[in-house]
Parts: C-alpha cells; sequence; structure tokens
C-alpha cells in the first residue's frame, strides 16, 4: 500500500490500491534520498547541458536563435488549442457536480488563510512576469502590433480583424490592454490549476506520492512507478528548471537595469553572475528555513509592498485615466477574449507566434513548479472554490495591475510621443515610467526590492518542488538536496544570459519552449486522467 503517513488520519481518503510504497525506489548515498533514475537522469543531464554550453558559446548561440521561432511559428495552433482546452475543462470541473469534492477528503480544513495562500499563489505564480511585463508587454502591443494607430496613422493589417480606425488612440490603448491581460489571466492560470488540481487530487485523496506521474494513474495504472512515470517526472523536472531559469534571467535583466538606472551600476556579464550567486544564496537561506519560515514569510512581504506600490501609483498618476484604462481595458479583453484565442486563420502572425505561442508553452514549462506548490498549499479547499480562486481572483488582479501600470506608460505616451518611456529598453520601462511620478527614485528602489525578493521566492519554492519530484514525491527530504536544485537553478540562468550574449533572454526564452512543448501533450493527458479521477471518487459518493 501506498505510504499514508503525511496525510493526517481524519484527512486522508480512502487510497488507491497499489503495491508501491512511497520510497522503495529511493538510495541514500551520503545520507541523500533520491529516487533512482529521476535524480540521477535529471541531474547529470542538466549538468551536461551546462558544461556543453559553455564549451560551445558560438553554437549555442545560433541554435538558441533558431529554436523557439522555429517552435513557435511551427506549433502556434497546438499550443493556442491546449491553452484553450485548459480553460474549458477548468470552467467544466467549477461548474459540475466534481466541483464539490474537496481536496483532502470531506473533513480536511485548509493549512492556509485565504491572505497566505494568495500570497503565495502570486509569488510563485507571476511575480517576476507582472514587475516585467506591467509596462513593457502594454507598450509593445501599443506602440507596435496593435497600437500602431496611435503613433504613425497607419493601421497594421495583421491587426484588421480586431479592428481600431486608424489613428484611433484610445482604441488602440484598449487593444493593447485586451492583448496583455489575455496573456496573463484566464489561459495561464488554467494551466496552472490543471496541474495543481490533478497533483493535490491524486495525493491528498487517493493517496499517492505528490509528483506528476501520480496524475497519470488511471490512465497508467502501476506503469506509472516503471519508465513511463520515470519519462514523466524527468520531463517535469527539466521543464520546471528552464521555465524558472527564464523567470530568473527576466528579473535578473530588470533588476540590474534598475540598480543602473538609480545608482549607475554596471549591467555586464560579471554583474548578472554576480546578482544571480548573490540571490540564490539568499534563496537558499530561505530553502532552509523550510515553506512556513521562508516561502510564506517573503511571499506575505512582497505581496504587502506589491500593493502598496499599486496603491501609491493609483493615488499619485493619473487616477482617472487609470481607472479608465483598467475598466475599458477589461471589457476589451471580455470582447477580444475569442479572436485573441482562435488558433487557425489568423493573420497576426507577429502577435500569435512572437508572444502567444512563447507565453503558453512559458506558463506551460512553468506549470510543474507552481502546479505543485499551489497543491501543496491548497489541501482542504473544494474544487469550485479552488479553480475560482487560482483563476478568477489572479485575472482580476492582472487587470488591475496591467491597467495601472500599462495605462499610465500609454497615457505619457499619448501624451507626448517623445516621452521617455516609449523608446526604452523592455527592462527599463518600469523605471521610465515611474520617473515623472513623485518620490521616483523611493518608488524604483521598491520596484528593484520587489524584483529580488519575488527572485528569491521563485528560485526557493522552484526548488522545494524539483526536490520533490527527484525524491519520489517525498516531502521532507534533506535538505541539501533542495540546496543541490537551487544552486543548479541559478547555474542554468547564469549560463543561459552569459552565452546568449545581447540575445541572452532569446536563448532562455527557447530552452522555456523548447520544455514547453513536449510537456503540452503532457498536460493534455493528465486532463483526461483527473477527469476519469474524479469520477471514479463521484461514483464512490465523493
Amino acid at each position: 500500500m501506498t505510504d499514508n503517513s503525511s496525510i493526517p488520519a481524519e484527512k486522508a481518503p480512502t487510497p488507491i490500491k497499489t503495491d508501491y510504497k512511497l520510497g522503495q525506489d529511493n538510495i541514500t548515498p551520503f545520507g541523500l534520498d533520491i529516487h533512482n533514475p529521476v535524480f540521477l537522469i535529471s541531474a547529470l543531464s542538466i549538468v551536461a547541458f551546462v558544461l556543453v554550453t559553455l564549451m560551445f558559446q558560438e553554437g549555442a548561440t545560433e541554435f538558441f536563435g533558431w529554436l523557439r521561432p522555429f517552435l513557435t511559428s511551427t506549433f502556434d495552433w497546438f499550443f493556442l488549442s491546449a491553452a484553450n482546452i485548459f480553460v474549458i475543462f477548468c470552467i467544466f470541473l467549477m461548474v459540475t457536480p466534481m466541483g464539490k469534492i474537496r481536496l483532502g477528503g470531506k473533513d480536511a480544513k485548509p493549512d492556509y488563510g485565504y491572505m497566505g495562500w494568495f500570497a503565495m499563489l502570486f509569488a510563485a505564480g507571476m511575480g517576476i512576469g507582472l514587475m516585467f511585463f506591467g509596462v513593457s508587454e502594454p507598450m509593445s502591443h501599443f506602440a507596435s502590433s496593435m497600437g500602431g494607430t496611435a503613433l504613425d496613422g497607419a493601421m497594421r493589417t495583421d491587426w484588421a480583424p480586431l479592428g481600431a480606425a486608424a489613428g484611433d488612440a484610445i482604441a488602440s490603448r484598449d487593444l493593447a490592454m485586451a492583448a496583455t491581460i489575455f496573456h496573463w489571466a484566464l489561459h495561464p492560470w488554467a494551466i496552472y490549476a490543471v496541474v495543481a488540481l490533478a497533483l493535490a487530487f491524486f495525493s491528498f485523496n487517493r493517496g499517492l506520492p505528490l509528483t506528476l506521474r501520480s496524475a497519470f494513474y488511471p490512465l497508467l495504472g502501476e506503469r506509472i512507478w516503471g519508465w513511463w512515470g520515470h519519462v514523466i517526472d524527468i520531463l517535469a523536472v527539466f521543464a520546471t528548471l528552464f521555465g524558472l531559469a527564464t523567470s530568473l534571467g527576466f528579473g535578473t535583466e530588470q533588476a540590474l537595469a534598475g540598480m543602473n538606472f538609480l545608482f549607475g551600476w554596471s549591467t555586464g556579464g560579471g554583474a548578472k553572475v554576480i546578482l544571480i550567486a548573490v540571490i540564490t544564496a539568499l534563496a537558499l537561506m530561505s530553502v532552509l528555513r523550510g515553506l512556513d519560515g521562508g516561502v510564506k514569510v517573503l511571499s506575505e512581504i512582497n505581496i504587502a509592498l506589491a500593493a502598496l506600490l499599486l496603491v501609491f501609483v493609483i493615488a499619485v498618476g493619473p487616477t482617472a485615466i487609470i481607472f479608465d484604462t483598467i475598466f475599458s481595458g477589461g471589457v476589451a479583453y471580455v470582447k477580444q477574449i475569442v479572436p485573441l484565442s482562435m488558433p487557425f486563420g489568423r493573420e497576426d502572425s507577429n502577435f500569435s507566434q512572437g508572444w502567444t505561442s512563447f507565453y503558453w508553452a512559458w506558463w506551460i514549462s512553468w506549470s510543474p513548479f507552481v502546479g505543485m506548490f499551489i497543491a501543496r498549499v491548497s489541501r482542504g479547499r473544494t474544487i469550485r472554490e479552488f479553480i475560482f480562486c487560482v483563476i478568477v481572483i489572479p485575472t482580476l488582479v492582472s487587470v488591475l495591475w496591467m491597467g495601472t501600470f500599462g495605462g499610465i506608460a500609454i497615457s505619457q505616451v499619448m501624451a507626448d510621443a517623445a516621452a521617455p518611456v516609449k523608446d526604452a529598453a523592455l527592462e527599463l520601462k518600469l523605471f521610465e515610467m515611474l520617473k515623472p511620478l513623485p518620490f521616483a527614485s523611493i518608488t524604483s528602489f521598491i520596484g528593484i526590492v520587489l524584483v529580488l525578493v519575488f527572485f528569491v521566492t521563485s528560485s526557493d519554492s522552484g526548488s522545494l518542488v524539483i526536490d520533490t519530484i527527484t525524491a519520489g514525491g517525498k516531502t521532507d527530504a534533506p535538505a541539501s538536496q533542495r540546496v543541490f536544485w537551487c544552486t543548479f537553478e541559478g547555474l542554468v540562468a547564469a549560463t543561459l544570459l552569459l552565452v546568449g550574449g545581447s540575445g541572452a533572454l532569446t536563448a532562455l526564452q527557447a530552452m522555456a519552449v523548447s520544455t514547453g512543448f513536449p510537456f503540452t501533450i503532457v498536460l493534455l493527458a493528465m486532463c483526461v486522467s483527473l477527469y476519469m479521477g474524479l469520477r471514479q471518487t463521484m461514483k464512490e459518493g465523493g
């Protein structure tokens, strides 16, 4: 039978009958507790990747420059179709009687209150991304793909289906906000919700180890303990590590840009390595403090700082314009969600391939990490409550955040076509947007701190998740293993940033897309398996 020692007796539903015991495939060299062969294959492959990439930097740079556009242009229809399926599946679960099933059993109680739960969701799920793209993405759509109307008086033909009259700045702003919200709202959080719900259900309700292979028991049965399961978990490790490295890369670029903006510090390769080393060291300290003493505390601090910055910017900025942007951008998102989601018959290749395909692959590559982290902190919630809180509430927050920061930046350009935020590098746009506002040095410094702490919480929680996978589902493996993975997350991010040179972010994005593609197939199969498991639970009386 499965080892249910980590689940309190009064909360443990009837487990799936299996001869597998948690940790039976683990080996314990040097006092470690690692799953064989998942840990060894994952670790050795990543070490080899770092070494080969550093040895053949020129070839690696060319390869990364080719890989991302190839995948996003060839399989854009696949990424868009899959993301639509995840949204529809989540809505289906929320509105059907399956939504009444409680994670952990009928008598399970939530381990965390709403505030602590929400804080950890956001810190793990989108923290760095909201800071990096909150200004840069709305500005990018407004100034090029979508908003060319406001700046050059000529509508780009590839956006004609979404309809903005030439020269209509307000319509361009609303379409830019709709596109931005589209990438940060229902679809990405549905991806996270599918993985988190599957992991939580099969672990807390069916007594299986908290690892990706467990979600496929209805489809594969006992084969999940063999090579089918090994391959799934190894793919999850690769996807998590490279998806996390991409976010850490964005955070590094933006933090260094902010430090250069405020203090004139260097942004070269050496500075990137030093910053990643410092942040990784801080993440290690958080790792050693554990989930409650590390990630939870830092997440709550960061959410408080983010809320403070948001409220301050709304208060001192063009408040009326901000609220108008939030409302009209949200309405535009609702109106345009169907055409934005269409996987076929599109003419806007720049948007669907250059933006949406990359985003969906990135979210999917992050989904094992964010999904397992959300699963670990979500025991006691009903499926209906879980999906609503994991999808709908983050969508509303994304509308508020993007409408505020993106709305201010766009209003600055609409008022002055030569506004510095218009032509600033992506990583500098946040700071250029804050510059005209009161106390710009203080708010910019808070922005840097937010990026760095989100950096720490992402690295910390990511190492906890990868360690759980490579320990065969154990959540109490030796701390030295989490230290190993936390260190290697920093090494991978630093390697890709250094090798990528001026195209460093392209190198990071290429690896996220390359791991996100095969894992999309895994997630689609996971939906089928989760439905089968929930249906069986309903037959057993919930």
